[in-house]
């Protein structure tokens, strides 16, 4: 499968069936934290990455092979979703296709634009990052490339765009703060974050803290009388989800070789190798572990170590 991905274990969204409309890293923002990589080369560019129809077909088949296996059809993958100009005709196909709901994870970053707001308000859930309430914060987490011009950072546009949507979403609007620790985990940065959501009048609030291994080796992550701080502070604008545990779930594979499968998975999703080992029903753990090995030895996967194991991504 080339832009259909999982379904990956999902904290917040289960059994999560990833569909990738970009190609790797295009994105607009060098997040200090994101689990695939540093933004080479940045984008602000709105065009068919990849073509609209093949990635629906494709979605199609997988539906229709899948019914029952799925809690949940969500854009993502490995770039900036928005940055694909028909995202929202890929979202209805989705939604004509089966009763799955449909959910898009997005930095936020595009929602000043009209046809990014109204492409999203077929989703049933959007998911924007909202980790920064300054201007300040914004610029040191996510770097973003209208800040490399040395001109307008894009901070208030930025923030302009998520009240916008908020007005006109009707679906769940559930925005995701990731707190990085010495970054935006003190109170003066929390206070501005809950202003921010106050604005954009969210249904919850999901508390994430960075578990794979991040871009910046120094990002670490929260520990849980943080998540336990924010939450209370950040409850008074709407329910907070704090991190959960991560559910079982199991790729369906459809590749027939192991090692197209594995690096499919992990060059949009980083997995521990603990979770890689069981996770395609097709092949043994032996048979997994051998595929790493194989792709570490031909330089297209690698294995990095954190404090609760080892987890590999596409190199």
């Amino acid at each position: 499968m080339r832009y259909v991905f999982g379904p990956v274990p999902s904290r917040r969204l289960g059994r999560s069936l990833g569909v990738d409309p970009v190609p790797a890293k295009t994105c607009d923002w060098n997040c200090v934290y994101c689990q695939l990589g540093r933004t080479s080369a940045p984008t602000h560019a709105r065009r068919a990455w990849v073509p609209t129809e093949a990635l629906l077909e494709e979605l199609r088949e997988t539906l229709a092979r899948h019914a029952g296996e799925i809690d949940w059809v969500t854009f993502s993958g490995s770039g900036e979703p928005t940055l694909h100009r028909d995202l929202g005709r890929m979202i209805r196909g989705a939604k004509a296709a089966s009763p799955v709901p449909v959910a898009v994870i997005t930095n936020g970053s595009t929602l000043a634009l009209e046809e990014v707001r109204e492409a999203l308000l077929a989703a049933d859930a959007v998911l924007p990052t909202v980790s920064a309430g300054s201007e300040e914060v914004w610029l040191r987490l996510h770097r973003p490339a209208s800040a490399s011009s040395g001109g307008d950072s894009g901070f208030e546009r930025f923030v302009e765009g998520l009240v916008a949507f908020g007005e006109q979403y009707e679906g769940r609007l559930w925005p995701e703060v990731m707190l990085v620790a010495g970054i935006n985990d003190d109170d003066g940065a929390l206070a501005d974050i809950a202003a921010l959501l106050a604005r954009i009048r969210p249904d919850e609030i999901h508390l994430l803290s960075p578990s794979r291994p991040p871009t910046e080796p120094w990002v670490q992550p929260v520990g849980p009388e943080v998540i336990a701080h924010a939450a209370a502070l950040l409850g008074a604008v709407a329910t907070v989800v704090p991190p959960a545990e991560i559910p079982e779930a199991h790729a369906f594979a459809e590749e027939e070789r192991i090692e197209e499968a594995v690096l499919s998975l992990i060059r949009r999703h980083p997995m521990r190798e603990e979770e890689l080992s069981g996770y395609f029903g097709r092949w043994t753990p032996e048979e997994v572990h051998a595929a790493l090995s194989s792709l570490e030895a031909d330089g297209t996967a690698r294995a990095t170590t954190r404090d609760d194991g080892r987890y590999w991504c596409a190199a």
